[in-house]
């Protein structure tokens, strides 16, 4: 259901772990650069020349040791800053303890590297990423494959640096598990999505309340019912404003509709409530999130225009914020590119700053609460990048 996700502390502190530590450390270092050369040759058995970059740590003793197995398999595997011809290129530069900007001359070693022709494999993860958050401040590699050591890593699966990783191959080098302070999500959690039974009625199957649906944006709410059905909702209730009844009630067949003054009554059988989808700006609605926020006891998502002008406060139900990037920095006081650039601090932010879960959108879906585990769930679909799937995920 959840795997360990690694920053660059944890690690070393795995690693100390280690019996006979730091003695021991070149033992590990010879596991993981031999994993290295077979995982290489694994993946390219016609390659025949290649180029390993290293630097100057750990990580470049790694490639090192990759380089010799290379040899003694009958390659051409040579340590070397010339990587135009090679048919692979093992990335062994910076490992997890880089964090920051390249220097310049490292800067246009990585560039070098993105613009040869050859495939790339980086060892433990692409230089240039920040192996406890995912930043790419400057220059990184861009791998299409990157072999990791003992467990993933964090900035692995967080954007940017997951677009940077290609695909992630976890080799083991006898470390010890650990906890962690943040953890990749796994299709096994569906296995926790309540199912109806034979004893249910439409409320006990779940009922969800979704207000939104100002005039001209009743597309989003609508959207928002007709999924909370596919997903397996028992009741699902509509509140729009007066105007925009008309409009739901020929859209949508199957939820109660109702108006916003109507709402608060109907809360009373809803087991959670979604607040945002079409809500629109106006003071009209801007007040009837304070109500529900100071009202109602249910658990409550706030997505979309709820979030506009969000203050934190003293909110009587548990609240669940799902933004994507730009939402995220109004609530925080930054830009979309710096969310985008800093997902994970970013997120955590948010969720200190509101005390309640916040969930960040994208292809690194990221939730963080104060004081518990900050989770990432992967979700690798395109797809998603439409108008309208965000009233959806609601």
């Amino acid at each position: 259901m959840f795997e360990p996700l690694y920053t660059a502390a944890e690690m070393r502190a795995a690693e100390e772990r280690y019996p006979r530590f730091p003695a021991s450390a070149p033992e590990l270092m010879e596991r993981a650069g031999a994993a290295v050369a077979q995982e290489v040759l694994n993946g390219f058995p016609d390659a025949r020349r290649f180029a390993v970059v290293c630097g100057d740590g750990a990580n470049g003793g790694d490639g090192r040791i990759a380089a010799r197995e290379l040899r003694a398999a009958g390659r051409d595997a040579v340590e070397t800053s010339a990587v135009e011809q090679a048919d692979v290129i093992v990335d062994a530069l910076f490992g997890t303890g880089f964090h920051g900007e390249p220097r310049t001359e490292a800067a246009a070693l990585i560039e070098r590297i993105n613009s040869a022709r050859g495939s790339v494999v980086a060892v433990d993860l692409p230089s240039g990423v920040d192996a406890s958050t995912g930043e790419a401040a400057g220059a990184a590699v861009r791998a299409d494959v990157t072999v990791t050591f003992h467990g993933c890593k964090l900035g692995l699966v967080v954007a940017p640096g997951r677009f940077h990783a290609g695909e992630v191959v976890i080799v083991d080098i006898g470390l010890d598990d650990s906890e962690t302070e943040a953890a990749l999500v796994t299709s096994a959690i569906l296995d926790l999505v309540p199912r109806k039974q034979e004893q249910d009625n439409k409320y006990s199957a779940g009922s969800v309340l979704i207000v939104g649906g100002a005039p001209g944006l009743t597309g989003a709410v609508c959207l928002a019912a007709e999924a909370a059905f596919r997903a397996d909702a028992g009741y699902v209730a509509v509140a729009v404003p007066e105007a925009s009844l008309p409009i739901v009630e020929t859209k949508l067949l199957e939820p109660v509709k109702l108006t916003w003054a109507a709402a608060f009554e109907a809360a009373g059988k809803a087991g959670a409530v979604a607040v945002g989808p079409g809500l629109g700006r106006t003071d009209e609605a801007k007040a009837i999130v304070g109500r529900i926020l100071s009202e109602l006891e249910q658990p409550v998502v706030l997505d979309a225009d709820a979030l506009h002008e969000l203050e934190p406060g003293g909110w009587r139900p548990p609240v669940v914020l799902t933004p994507h990037a730009g939402e995220l920095g109004r609530l925080i006081g930054e830009s979309s590119d710096w969310v985008s650039a800093h997902r994970l601090e970013a997120v955590r932010r948010a969720a200190d700053r509101f005390g309640c879960v916040c969930l960040l959108k994208g292809a690194d879906t990221i939730v963080a609460a104060p004081g518990a585990r900050t989770l990432v769930c992967p979700i690798d679909a395109p797809a998603l990048a439409t108008a309208g799937t965000g009233d959806v995920l609601t």
